[in-house]
């Protein structure tokens, strides 16, 4: 989608606006004071009779879509769900992309039938990669369009076909998804191309099938989630590996992403080839640890043979001084700064959440990006599991709370959560799996505010929330 650099500024803005509120409340409390009394959350979860999804009084939820569910395209709904996005549809309604993590070891969950019967009736030159065999690439995006004035869904499609393993991925300003394969597999006897790419899905209400073709600028890695700044047009990216680095794209024309640009990795500059984990072992039980609230300088360093045949991407960005972090996951880009979250960072590897702010020159390089870096903070990192155990999606409210998807198939007390945590860094629960089944994925707000989208992963389920949501700074 072609714009010139004025419009994509000023889509920025608007884009941007929604999650400008910064909201100071409860100011002072701690974790210790979420145990005794949630004052700067919603108040205790009730118990869904329904044994599904607790929340707060006041607060509703209903299943807008679901693994197996006859789709208006004649597909099925593929299983799986993980991140998602929502952007604004005509006549008030919403539009969710959402992706779906499979490969060929899940054809349970496929949405093309018991035998991929429905694989064949694709249009050829719309899916990536359509296998080698009998199973073709399993995984992809699908797309909603839903009221959330009337609570219902209008229509729901297959939006990306022929891809694996699509984690999460990100919005941009242009009215995009960004959805990323979470693997770096390689042409062999199942698959008919190589993996580990970006796709842009448009959010359109027609339903059709997304050119799906990779972002190959953007690196072949692990890819898990983006996030668009939108002033400076870069785009930031997430690797879920134990040793992965934190990568910067400068597209070459902003919102023309397969036109082109270039790839970089963070370093932070007074600390090349800083170990962010926090982890400590027998060999380094005193080792130097990255303390929260401590704003850090980066630089960013160019990234040479991107497609990285050898899979050693990472490697080579640490060894050059990039620094490394653990399981970087979900991003988000909301009050002026990108949030990602490190599923087991930490000291008890429970969980981090960062928070990088870009500086005045983000994105031009040379002596003016080096007088007004970017700064790296560590702005949460879990010292209890009843907290936050194991972040992994995450996004950034209208009122600026970020709100947290756990990521642990069996935590400690038997149930993942939605935490709530406010601009000071305080955490609550805001909801509970109460099946048990299922880590949750895909948190995102609808353009009106109104609605909170999140999946429960297994088998699938798409949830759309409502309830007395906290306002917006005006």
């Amino acid at each position: 989608m072609a714009m010139d650099r004025r419009e994509f500024v000023a889509r920025g803005a608007a884009f941007a606006a929604g999650f400008a509120g910064l909201r100071r409340v409860y100011a002072g409390a701690g974790a210790s004071a979420w145990l005794r009394e949630p004052a700067y959350g919603y108040g205790e979860l009730r118990a869904d009779p329904k044994g599904l999804l607790d929340l707060p009084d006041g607060f509703t939820y209903r299943v807008l879509s679901r693994f197996d569910e006859l789709m208006d395209d004649g597909n099925h709904v593929p299983g799986l769900h993980d991140g998602m996005a929502a952007f604004a549809g005509q006549d008030g309604t919403t539009i969710l992309v959402r992706n779906h993590e499979l490969d060929g070891s899940n054809e349970k969950y496929s949405g093309y039938g018991k035998k991929q019967e429905r694989f064949a009736r694709l249009p050829r030159d719309r899916v990536y990669d359509p296998g080698m065999g009998e199973i073709p690439a399993l995984g992809g995006t699908t797309t909603i369009v839903y009221d959330t004035r009337t609570r219902r869904v209008v229509r729901q499609w297959l939006s990306l076909a022929g891809t694996i393993d699509n984690c999460a991925g990100g919005p941009t300003p242009w009215g995009t998804w960004l959805t990323c394969e979470e693997t770096t597999v390689t042409r062999d006897d199942v698959h008919a191309k190589d993996h580990g790419f970006v796709f842009e899905v448009p959010a359109t209400d027609r339903i059709r099938l997304a050119d799906p073709t990779p972002i190959t600028a953007m690196g072949r890695f692990r890819h898990e989630a983006v996030a668009v700044h939108p002033p400076s047009g870069c785009i930031y990216l997430t690797e879920d590996i134990e040793d992965g680095i934190l990568y910067r794209f400068i597209p070459n024309v902003p919102g023309r992403l397969l036109e082109g640009g270039r790839l970089q990795a963070l370093v932070v500059r007074d600390k090349p080839t800083l170990d962010t984990r926090n982890w400590e072992d027998d060999k380094a039980p005193a080792k130097a640890k990255v303390p929260q609230g401590v704003p850090m300088a980066v630089r960013w360093i160019d990234m040479d043979d991107v497609l990285s045949p050898k899979n050693d991407l990472r490697l080579r960005g640490a060894a050059a001084g990039a620094s490394v972090f653990a399981r970087a996951e979900g991003m988000w880009y909301g009050r002026d700064a990108v949030y990602f979250a490190c599923t087991n960072g930490g000291r008890l590897q429970k969980g981090q959440i960062w928070r990088y702010t870009p500086g005045a020159a983000e994105g031009k390089g040379g002596a003016e990006e080096d007088a007004a870096p970017g700064m790296l903070e560590l702005f949460v990192e879990s010292h209890d599991a009843s907290l936050l155990e194991n972040a992994d999606n995450l996004t950034v409210s209208p009122w600026g709370d970020l709100i947290v998807c756990e990521d642990e198939i069996k935590p400690a007390d038997g149930r993942q959560h939605l935490v709530g945590i406010t601009p000071e860094g305080e955490l609550y629960h805001f909801a509970r799996n109460a099946s048990g089944k299922g880590e949750f994925a895909g948190a995102t707000f609808s353009p009106d505010g109104t609605t909170l989208f999140a999946n429960i992963q297994t088998p699938g389920l798409t949830l759309a929330i409502t309830g007395p949501w906290k306002r917006s700074r005006s």
